[in-house]
């Protein structure tokens, strides 16, 4: 195969492999070093065999991924406070046209869905990444996993049955999760702490990300009383130059909060009939520094 049609094959599926690699670690720099060891496979030799070079590159990045995911997960025991996964823009434009398929790809993405994703094995997690968010078939999944298609079909139900029953429920759509949003904001600039209160659940959580590199808290906090005082003291707190941006991570809209022009903290929330749900801040400064050039997951 020639050098040309290796590299241009390669490209033509690397938003795939981009995509399978960040749902199964997600982060961005552990999911562009698996990319570049399953480019770096590819190309060491000839793939005039190769019938199927997307399936056969999705194969290999799913093998990484899964040693790799085996090799972080005792680095993010020791992680300071709620680990959150890295941001990641996701505008798929015109790369996903249909509404059915965009959504699948934005709820496998969102930050609820990831943080359940942690708790499942390698295999159950890339049985699920595969299978749901890719729509592989379980014959292509099992030959992946080296693993029987009945094993890997029990595998998927049992993956599927803990996304279900851990994840929380939430609106999907973004005109109302931008609404809240900006209402929340007015609310924290205007120091309307009532007004504040009002748009929170009653058990809303609030789940902060710092790694130990910047103000958040260190446990997950639960109650409107408790985070809504929480999010006003916070609110009050001078930014220098600060600034805010509307920007759409992980399926959903999130705001920016930038400091001198660079990113500071992301802020994103669940909706559920018409109040906060649950709160996401991340502010480790490890991860929010793709935001500045962001990527699509």
């Amino acid at each position: 195969m020639a050098t040309d049609t290796v590299t241009d094959l390669f490209e033509e599926h690397r938003p795939v492999l981009t995509g399978v690699a960040y749902r199964m670690l997600g982060r961005i720099a552990d999911a562009e070093d698996v990319v570049q060891e399953a480019w770096l496979r590819w190309s060491a030799e000839g793939r005039a065999d190769v019938r199927e070079p997307r399936g056969y590159l999705v194969r290999i990045t799913t093998r990484l991924a899964i040693d790799r995911l085996r090799h972080v997960r005792s680095r993010r025991e020791t992680y300071v406070g709620p680990w959150l996964p890295e941001p990641v823009a996701t505008d798929f434009g015109p790369v996903v046209p249909d509404t059915a398929e965009r959504a699948v790809l934005a709820e496998s993405v969102s930050l609820a869905v990831l943080v359940v994703l942690e708790s499942l094995s390698p295999l159950e997690r890339a049985v699920f990444v595969l299978r749901e968010a890719f729509g592989f078939p379980y014959a292509e999944i099992a030959a992946t996993l080296e693993k029987s298609e009945a094993a890997v079909r029990q595998l998927g139900g049992r993956a599927r049955k803990h996304v279900d029953e851990r994840k929380h429920r939430y609106d999907v759509d973004p005109a109302e999760c931008r609404a809240l949003t900006e209402r929340f904001l007015a609310a924290a600039a205007g120091g309307d702490l009532e007004g504040l209160l009002s748009l929170l659940a009653p058990d809303v959580r609030l789940v902060g990300d710092s790694g130990g590199k910047a103000k958040a808290p260190l446990r997950v906090m639960q109650s409107a009383d408790k985070v809504g005082r929480f999010l006003f003291a916070v609110s009050q707190e001078p930014i220098p130059e600060m600034d805010f941006r509307f920007v759409e991570l992980n399926g959903a809209p999130a705001l920016l909060v930038l400091s001198g022009g660079k990113p500071d903290s992301v802020l994103q929330m669940e909706v559920l009939d018409g109040r906060i749900q649950c709160v996401y801040i991340i502010r480790n400064p490890d991860k929010l520094v793709a935001l500045a050039s962001p990527g699509t997951a």
